[in-house]
């Protein structure tokens, strides 16, 4: 705790002038689902509540996560430490060590109030907050349990709807000019798997098709092998019951049977009614059709991913509505003024991309991450900045704007000099990026690690010895490795150089991640 006593021994600044910190956290939420981001899903699907804040701040459009997958997530903004680091390798095995300093915890000494409701997933109890309210584990989405300091309740209700009643119930309670500044974790489980959505959505985009990726069929070829050894395929691997959310068993062998909606079992008769109802005439259309066998194997991948893509996006509408009304209150109660407010997920997700569900690879869409800021005075309405920032850039930016010296064992960056420069970095800010992922058994995802920069990317897979490298602006999609085109043999090496100069920054053991 020495480091801890060494940060606050003086204040630059007085309480009164310490920005409250409003911190809107999401699970698996993919930036092409979000308008601001100008996704394929922008004219079906907007997200006005989420875009009010790249409206009325800044939005990045190179943000990354050091690790895609929940809890490393979560340990990264919490430490600013990359998971070698704080401890939180996988969720498989990993449990979070409390006890490590956090930036709740420094904030807390500081004088801040620190709350966090909703989801933790970090094994132990919350540690550094004066107030949690937690989902246990990955929680439900309907009528979930909390867990508090007092115990455990069942809360009626939709979980995204719940979790922002309890934050500005605690808002109402703890903010204003005779409270100490704030800081509060308003973390939601929305739109994690199983993709439940509220009731007053279960009929939204009906008689639709959303648009599909271009690689939705991909047959990743020109690449590793072990692409197509994954087990997160739309056409393959989404479940019957717990997924699709489609009644009985299945009896289509192209169905995979295996787990059961269990959020169906929480529900009361009048909520079972309701999902039946909104739910029945698409279910018994599919079955009719797949008992005439008139839905070859693309149709019934087709079909897969619409359910899929709507039930996610019926769940981020929810999102985005519950993001508004925090945001009304902020404006609405005057605290928006002295309020720094960020919108974020645990990484990114894949929508249908490369024939996936999911995450944990490198490629764009697990590992980008929603980043939008809005911080009156100090951030420039309207901002789009492509810098390169990480999640371990949340804990010492937090730090920073709070006023207090930023830990020299952080191994993020504070984002204060591209907050206060219209989004533009200073000349010395880091050229790349570093991932490692170690290759948990769920999804059969490999080990790898890799580096991007503003143009390529390069990631080693070790257990295969191999090498991937993909030119970002002529290969967006990154369908094809140019590793091994002698065309690129400059870049590779360039790529090779940054990737150990950052596993030497970063101290990452030889034979790490």
């Amino acid at each position: 705790m020495r480091a801890l006593t060494l940060l606050l021994t003086a204040l630059p600044c007085p309480a009164a002038d310490r920005p409250n910190i409003v911190f809107l956290f999401s699970d698996d939420h993919a930036v092409q689902s979000i308008s601001a981001y100008r996704g394929r899903f922008s004219e079906a699907a907007p997200t006005p509540n989420i875009d009010r804040l790249a409206r009325q701040g800044m939005i990045f459009e190179r943000s990354y996560c050091t690790n895609s997958i929940c809890g490393p997530s979560r340990a990264a903004i919490l430490t600013g430490k990359h998971s070698h680091k704080n401890g939180f390798i996988d969720n498989e095995t990993g449990r979070f060590d409390s006890s490590q300093p956090t930036f709740p915890k420094y904030l807390q000494r500081a004088g801040y109030q620190t709350a966090i409701i909703g989801k933790w997933h970090l094994t132990n109890e919350p540690t550094g907050f004066d107030h949690w309210d937690i989902l246990p584990g990955q929680g439900n989405y309907y009528n979930p349990d909390f867990v508090s300091s007092s115990g455990t309740q069942r809360v009626d209700g939709y979980c995204t709807d719940i979790i922002t009643d309890k934050a500005l119930d605690w808002l109402k309670k703890n903010s204003g000019p005779k409270n100490k500044p704030f800081v509060l974790m308003c973390q939601y489980k929305a739109p994690h798997r199983n993709w439940m959505p509220a009731p007053r959505h279960y009929n939204l985009f009906d008689g639709q098709n959303l648009p599909e990726p271009a690689t939705l069929f991909d047959n990743y070829a020109r690449r590793s092998s072990t692409l197509a050894q994954q087990k997160m395929s739309v056409a393959k691997d989404l479940n019957w019951g717990l997924d699709l959310l489609l009644p009985g068993k299945a009896k289509d062998p192209r169905f995979l049977d295996e787990l059961q909606n269990h959020e169906y079992k929480r529900m009361t008769p009048a909520q079972r009614a309701l999902f039946d109802s909104a739910y029945a005439a698409d279910n018994a259309r599919l079955i009719d059709d797949l008992a005439a066998g008139k839905l070859d194997d693309a149709a019934v991948t087709r079909w897969k991913y619409q359910r899929y893509i709507k039930d996610y996006l019926r769940c981020i509408r929810a999102l985005d509505e519950n993001i508004g009304r925090v945001l009304d209150y902020l404006d609405a109660s005057g605290l928006s003024k002295n309020t720094l407010v960020i919108y974020s997920s645990d990484q990114g997700f894949y929508l249908g991309e490369h024939g996936w569900y999911d995450k944990r690879w490198m490629f764009e869409e697990s590992l980008s991450m929603p980043f939008l800021i809005r911080w009156p005075g100090v951030v420039k309405p309207g901002v789009r900045s492509t810098a390169l920032i990480q999640n371990i850039d949340y804990a010492p930016t937090f730090l920073d704007a709070a006023g207090l010296a930023i830990p020299p064992d952080m191994q993020g960056s504070s984002l204060l000099p591209l907050l206060k420069n219209a989004g533009e970095a200073p000349t010395n800010w880091r050229k790349g990026i570093y991932y490692a992922y170690s290759g948990e058994q769920t999804h059969r995802v490999p080990k790898h690690d890799g580096v991007r920069n503003d143009r390529y990317k390069l990631f080693f897979l070790p257990n295969s010895n191999e090498w991937q490298l993909f030119d970002l602006k002529n290969d967006p999609q990154e369908l094809t490795s140019v590793h091994d085109d002698p065309a690129y043999a400059t870049t590779l090496t360039e790529m090779k150089t940054l990737y150990q100069q950052l596993r030497n920054q970063y101290d990452v053991k030889p034979d790490g991640p």
